[in-house]
């Protein structure tokens, strides 16, 4: 079972209330007597139910699961406090509308008014089956069957040279500055294979920075590796030239490889993440 809880404002704050008359709304007698004894809510076995926490509408607005951790009645409301799970991705309601069925959710009308309901479904068994599909896996490296970003890791795709250096000390400077950390590969040494290293870097991650200088087509094979994994994707260059033709439509930051030049690179990096992360 699980508790659905429907409001027409946003689940932001961490704290909602909702009217006793809309308890239990949608749904079925025999569950809304499993948390009644002598007529009285038992509210502490009702908040032990996971949540999907929804906002009115049947588009993209979004739905979230997670867990109600403290609740009391106060006058003819409960009020609550709750968290959302960060590692289940949110959900359109247009999604769940069309899944509504397996949801026990027939009603149109529940999409559009305020109430906490009942559902005698297994909502993480639901979410796995049809939210987090299985991803098809390479054959020439491996990647996880699900997503695992680190919302705080960027990492640099440069040539393993000791020219680069301060370039990759700029990056690193510009995610700093933004509360992010920064690696490259050649930092980490965890398998026997150097790509699956890359690999796995870039799927961590949620910023990858690629540096076309001097054409390298180890760059451009992990900016396509990037790409594909829907990362945010950050293309610098010493020359516009370097960017390869089915890139230039992208925008890019040119730099200078001296003093100035790496401070002006740093700047516009973090510039850039700030924008990707919403600081």
């Amino acid at each position: 079972m699980f508790n659905l809880i429907m409001r027409s404002v946003e689940w932001d704050t961490g704290n909602a209330t909702m009217p006793m008359d809309r308890l239990f709304g949608y749904t079925q007698q025999h569950l809304k007597d499993q948390f009644l004894r002598d007529g009285n809510l038992i509210l502490d076995d009702l908040i032990r139910l996971p949540c999907l926490f929804m906002q009115e509408g049947k588009d993209n607005q979004l739905a979230y699961s997670g867990q109600i951790i403290r609740a009391r009645i106060v006058g003819d409301e409960v009020v609550f406090e709750y968290i959302l799970d960060t590692e289940v991705r949110p959900l359109e309601n247009g999604f769940i509308y069309t899944n509504r069925a397996s949801l026990d959710m027939p009603h149109d009308f529940e999409f559009s008014r305020n109430h906490w309901a009942v559902k005698d479904v297994d909502l993480y068994r639901f979410l796995l089956r049809t939210d987090r599909p299985r991803r098809q896996r390479p054959t020439v490296f491996q990647i996880t069957e699900h997503e695992n970003i680190l919302p705080s890791l960027v990492s640099a795709m440069m040539p393993f040279l000791a020219s680069f250096d301060s370039v990759y000390q700029s990056i690193q400077q510009a995610s700093a500055n933004v509360g992010l950390s920064c690696r490259r590969a050649d930092n980490i040494w965890e398998n026997p294979a150097v790509i699956q290293d890359v690999v796995s870097l870039i799927d961590q991650s949620r910023v990858v920075v690629c540096d076309c200088t001097g054409r390298n087509p180890n760059v451009f094979y992990e900016a396509g590796i990037a790409h594909t994994l829907g990362r945010e994707v950050i293309l610098i260059t010493q020359s516009e030239e370097d960017v390869p033709f089915d890139l230039r439509h992208l925008r890019y930051v040119r730099y200078l490889d001296n003093d100035q030049g790496r401070i002006e690179l740093t700047t516009a990096l973090q510039s850039r993440m700030q924008t990707i992360v919403g600081h």
